[in-house]
């Protein structure tokens, strides 16, 4: 506790007690001097303005937490907690760091929230948000933004849509009365190279063919092959087992989960099928990545991965290997388009903390300007506000050289697919059908046509009727 004010009052009482003892006034008669009146005649009381004030308030304690994907994006929010304990006046700060990918991170906070000892300020994914805020388990932080300087137009306005979205009124923006957190970050995925692999295998530099237009899905998959070919303990590629890394390949043959309205299944579309079929191929037909459900980050931070796909959040830790790396932007598909995703989360606020106030205030200062760019030197993401000034200094933030491949996956021209919650449906129940079911196909258990046959009569049960 920062308790320096309570020891200078409790310095100065003892020395005001001596003056009294001095002047004949009894020591034991000091504490009447404080009721009555004739108080003011004590000059050695009325003197030492020390001597009115209470004793400092204890700070109040607020618990955040993130969902970190490795030890070094700990440390990055980790000293991020410290610099702002530090700087939150009446405020004190533990940083909890949470579970890895998955959706058990949301469950147990969940069930954390139900128990009473979840956290007064936590992160969650963009497709959780509508969960969340349905079940009353976030506040609407409207009424404490309207008191503030909180802007919605200084973030990317994908996220914002759906955490200023009122499920009541179906109104978004500013004026929607619902505001239900504030985005941490966005990123995009690209491919980390192990450049040691890729040039001993003699393959094509994926830069270079990027930068000529020539970055596909074959030239993906011939650089693949012939870094696979380096030895059976080595993989062309490596992606986690959840929705993000399987969807791009829907996304960029000109499918999707989702109709265009986000109302309905669309996986059984014949795109979502052939992108799915593609990428069933580099695990059975082809056997260029590592096995599907095995985590590849440990694989490719430890020098067996030519081509890792992940977000921005993994810079942190792949900062820490000892061979020559960079990143690219994923290979274009049918489409014409990576299919890449325009991931966010936010900061929400417990529906139940005790302290509203002081959790909206680290909230904002979460998202600072200030506090984004200190993140995104260290390699965590990328600045959630617009600011050409904030993406030009992302650039400088290096290692990766190539920092430009995942600002490409962002502009407008790539068309990224913005993660979002399901308002229409609940996303973790169509996450809990289709996660499975598209494993089935990729570990070579059920066929794509079987998969395509029944998919979308399970998943879309999910949907408000």
């Amino acid at each position: 506790m920062k308790n320096n004010m309570f020891l200078k009052a409790l310095s100065l009482f003892v020395v005001a007690s001596f003056i009294l003892t001095a002047c004949g006034a009894p020591a034991t008669e000091a504490p009447a001097a404080t009721e009555a009146p004739e108080a003011t005649e004590a000059p050695a009381m009325t003197e030492a303005p020390a001597a009115t004030e209470a004793p400092a308030a204890e700070d109040v304690e607020i618990r955040w937490r993130t969902r970190p994907d490795n030890q070094e994006e700990i440390d990055v929010y980790s000293q991020i907690s410290t610099d702002l304990d530090s700087e939150l006046d009446g405020i004190t700060l533990t940083y909890e760091p949470g579970g890895s990918e998955g959706a058990n991170y949301q469950d147990q906070l969940k069930a954390e929230i139900a128990a009473g000892t979840a956290p007064d300020v936590f992160w969650i994914p963009g497709t959780d948000v509508a969960d969340f805020a349905t079940r009353g388990l976030i506040l609407n932080a409207s009424d404490l933004a309207a008191g503030s300087d909180f802007n919605v137009d200084d973030f990317y306005a994908g996220p914002m849509f759906h955490l200023t979205y009122n499920p009541e009124t179906g109104a978004s923006g500013a004026d929607s009365g619902a505001l239900w957190g504030i985005p941490r970050d966005v990123s995009t995925f690209a491919l980390y190279l192990n450049m040691d692999l890729i040039n001993e295998a003699g393959a094509p530099d994926p830069r270079e063919l990027a930068a000529n237009g020539e970055w596909t899905w074959d030239a993906f998959l011939d650089v693949a092959q012939k870094t696979r070919a380096l030895g059976s303990d080595v993989y062309g590629y490596g992606a986690s087992a959840w929705w993000g890394p399987y969807g791009v390949w829907l996304n960029a043959s000109g499918g999707g989960f989702f109709t265009e309205d986000r109302a309905a299944c669309a996986l059984n579309t014949e795109e979502s099928l052939s992108g799915l079929d593609f990428q069933r191929s580099l695990y059975q037909d082809f056997d260029v990545a590592t096995p599907y459900g095995e985590d590849p980050e440990p694989t490719f931070r430890a020098g067996k991965v030519a081509m890792f796909q992940n977000g921005r959040w993994a810079t942190p830790g792949v900062r820490t290997v000892d061979f020559e790396w960079d990143v690219v932007e994923l290979p274009a598909g049918p489409s014409g388009t990576a299919g890449n995703w325009l991931f966010w989360g936010a900061y929400v606020i417990n529906a139940n903390t005790e302290h509203p106030e002081e959790a909206w205030a680290l909230a904002q200062a979460l998202t600072t300007a200030q506090t984004q760019g200190k993140i995104s030197a260290l390699g965590a993401n990328i600045p959630s506000r617009v600011s050409q000034e904030a993406l030009d200094a992302f650039l400088t933030f290096t290692p990766p050289a190539n920092n430009q491949a995942f600002l490409n996956g962002i502009a407008a021209g790539a068309n990224p697919t913005a993660e979002g919650p399901l308002w229409a449906g609940s996303w973790p129940e169509y996450d809990k059908i289709m996660g499975p079911a598209i494993q089935g196909v990729l570990t070579g258990a059920t066929s794509v046509e079987d998969f395509g046959a029944t998919i979308c009569d399970e998943a879309n049960k999910v949907f408000n009727q």
